[in-house]
């Protein structure tokens, strides 16, 4: 990937109450939780195709935004078949939800080659601007999405904010998260930080509550139609659409996308004997993943891109499983080889040039694995275990995760020297990928913090149903985990808050003076009307690279 901006290039075509149902669409659809009515597209036609997985936008530029969706134009055109006929389908982009003005128009074909998903990169809209969408077929009208432009470039936009969520095993609970997100009218995009989809097959991923809903298709993914097919089950849940419909997405993979701990030659749940070869399966789930998601591919075909809010952000957003080397062995000194990457080459020569070519206040950093050194040697055993299980760290309390930037120390000290050595301030990394919550200081060497200052901040954010500590522990929320949080801050001084419990999601909200993370919680992650509380804030105010508690959230 050059330095040349996400804005420069053109991607090629390829709940409750924003959906209506149409007669025979349930049939068309699959399995869906309990409580939770199917979802379809709206039709005025008998026999007219069916948009069953809503719409979504994503990837905002100042001038336009990417818009998607699925027609199923016949009963046998089900997702991952193969089948069915081309449809021809109209898109139309509005400033008002009446469609009585209309910005912007035109049509894209839906085939079996792309699983009859669509993608229209609309351009020549205003910055900074609401707009709503909706795709036409056959006569029938898909819901209506809202969607925004970013700020332009040159401007310097008040704030710009986003919710932000990682994490989403469908059978571990229910996406409300995503519902609480959705009915929110502040946000400008989501991030999503990875794990959008998990690969497992029923049962595969340990769940404390057991299969709280069925996932389809029930065994693992591998083929290119089991990735459609999971897509397409996920997108069949209203929460999920109604997230899409009410804002632009912004989204990077993780491992799960494709496979557990996957890496540029495999992953720890691959098995080439059984399940075929590795490139195989990996070209198959990012096929039906920029088929089924609202981003736009890097000229290298994989999710590392910038994106630009005026002058006020950039938003970085890396591929850390494409190109990386395989993790290293618990307690291997191969974690600080020089030769041994987590970014690749060109990925993180890109990031460091993007990072000093930026002129923004703010350096926003998509990572999906956390950047911030992390050990656990002085958590009690009972409890190591536990989280040995969860966060891939080794028993005898080793201060490695190898998954994560920990395994691949070199990269990071390149990069975390270039923004000390360079001047580079106000760079915040966002990180999901763990089913925990993290506010970070992260200093080039954790041994020498806070002597020596830290050189950026760090907001990770929990999952929004994958189990975490007292989900693995079978224990009430916030009991036996607060000993391993304490443990955690005092071997991790540059950790100033942790949660191992929550599931939610988190707000970021930045303004030229500070950026600031409110991290919001759920009820009860099995409840599909489960109740979201806030936690906690922190924020880092700009020049300072420190972060701090704020009382209240942002308003």
């Amino acid at each position: 990937m050059t330095d040349t901006d996400i804005a420069s290039r053109t991607a090629s075509p390829t709940r409750r109450s924003v959906v209506a149902a149409v007669a025979g669409a349930a049939a068309l659809l699959p399995l869906a939780g309990p409580r939770h009515a199917r979802a379809a597209g709206a039709g005025d036609a008998a026999g007219a195709p069916v948009f069953a997985h809503g719409v979504a936008s994503g990837d905002p530029l100042p001038d336009g935004v990417l818009l998607w969706t699925r027609v199923t134009p016949s009963p046998e055109a089900t997702p991952g078949s193969g089948l069915g006929a081309p449809v021809e389908v109209r898109w139309e982009v509005a400033e008002d939800r009446g469609f009585t003005s209309v910005a912007a128009s035109g049509s894209v074909t839906a085939t079996a080659a792309a699983d009859h998903t669509v993608k229209a990169d609309v351009r020549g809209l205003r910055p900074a601007t609401a707009y709503f969408y909706r795709f036409t077929a056959g006569g029938a009208h898909s819901p209506t999405g809202r969607t925004r432009t970013a700020p332009a470039d040159g401007t310097t936009a008040d704030r710009v904010r986003f919710g932000v969520v990682s994490c989403a095993h469908y059978e571990s609970g229910y996406f409300t998260a995503y519902r609480h997100l959705a009915a929110r009218t502040d946000l400008d995009a989501v991030l999503h930080l990875g794990d959008y989809i998990y690969e497992y097959g029923r049962g595969g991923f340990p769940m404390k509550d057991g299969i709280v809903r069925e996932m389809r298709p029930a065994h693992e993914t591998v083929t290119l139609s089991d990735y459609r097919q999971r897509h397409a089950h996920y997108k069949a849940d209203p929460d999920l659409q109604a997230l899409h419909a009410a804002h632009p997405l912004i989204a990077i993979w993780d491992d799960h996308e494709t496979a557990n701990d996957a890496w540029s030659g495999g992953a720890e749940n691959h098995t080439p004997e059984t399940e075929g070869d590795w490139a195989a399966r990996t070209g198959a789930a990012r096929r039906a993943y920029f088929e089924w998601m609202p981003v736009r591919p890097s000229a290298e075909g994989t999710v590392h891109r910038r994106l630009r809010f005026g002058d006020l952000a950039d938003l970085h957003l890396l591929d850390l499983r494409s190109f990386r080397d395989r993790q290293a062995g618990l307690g291997s000194g191969d974690v600080d080889d020089p030769d041994r990457t987590i970014t690749g080459r060109a990925q993180l020569d890109w990031l460091k040039s993007s990072l000093a070519a930026s002129g923004a206040r703010w350096h926003l950093v998509g990572t999906s694995v956390m950047i911030s050194p992390m050990a656990f040697g002085s958590v009690p055993a009972h409890l190591l275990g536990p989280l040995a299980d969860l966060l891939g760290v080794p028993r005898e309390g080793l201060a490695l995760n190898t998954d994560q930037w920990d395994g691949y120390t070199d990269d990071r000290r390149e990069l975390l020297t270039h923004l000390r050595d360079r001047g580079i301030g106000n760079t915040v990394f966002l990180t999901g990928d763990i089913h925990m919550a993290f506010a970070n200081d992260v200093p080039v060497r954790a041994a020498a913090y806070p002597l020596q200052r830290p050189v950026a901040t760090e907001f990770v954010v929990t999952s929004v149903t994958s189990d975490n500590l007292d989900d693995f522990l079978r224990v009430p929320p916030h009991t036996v985990s607060s000993v391993a949080e304490a443990a955690v801050r005092a071997a991790n001084r540059h950790t100033r808050w942790v949660d191992m419990d929550s599931h939610g999601y988190g707000v970021l909200d930045v303004t030229a003076e500070r950026a600031q993370m409110d991290y919001y919680a759920l009820s009860d992650k099995t409840d599909p009307d489960a109740a979201s509380r806030h936690v906690r804030s922190y924020r880092t105010r700009s020049g300072t690279q420190r972060v701090e508690r704020a009382e209240e959230p942002v308003r």
